[in-house]
């Protein structure tokens, strides 16, 4: 059983801290863009994303903790959600960006 504990514990780890980089690389990479290219791309404005992936990012390490002794819970709805904002922004606004800014 003890074995079922630690795996379950290092799996919520790994999960964790993987969910709260993904936060971290979605709001560097959004805060490092030209913000005349989300209209362009016919995105949410900058300001707007940035809000969007600060705030989901900070609500979900409030609820997931990934610097707990425990690792947090990953699969918290409110993780979910966070993660789920910043997979949007980068699975289709960050293409968008970067094909806008390629061009020019």
């Amino acid at each position: 059983m003890q074995t079922v504990d630690q795996l379950f514990l290092w799996t919520n780890r790994v999960l964790s801290w993987g969910e709260f980089a993904l936060w971290v690389t979605a709001v560097i990479d959004c805060a490092t863009r030209k913000a005349g290219a989300f209209p362009a791309a016919d995105k949410l404005t900058k300001p707007a994303w940035l809000a969007i992936l600060v705030l989901a990012a900070l609500f979900g390490y409030l609820v997931m903790q990934p610097f707990s002794a425990w690792g947090g819970d990953p699969t918290h709805f409110v993780s979910l959600l966070a993660t789920c904002a910043a997979g949007v922004y980068l699975a289709d606004v960050r293409p968008a960006i970067q094909e806008i800014t390629r061009r020019r």
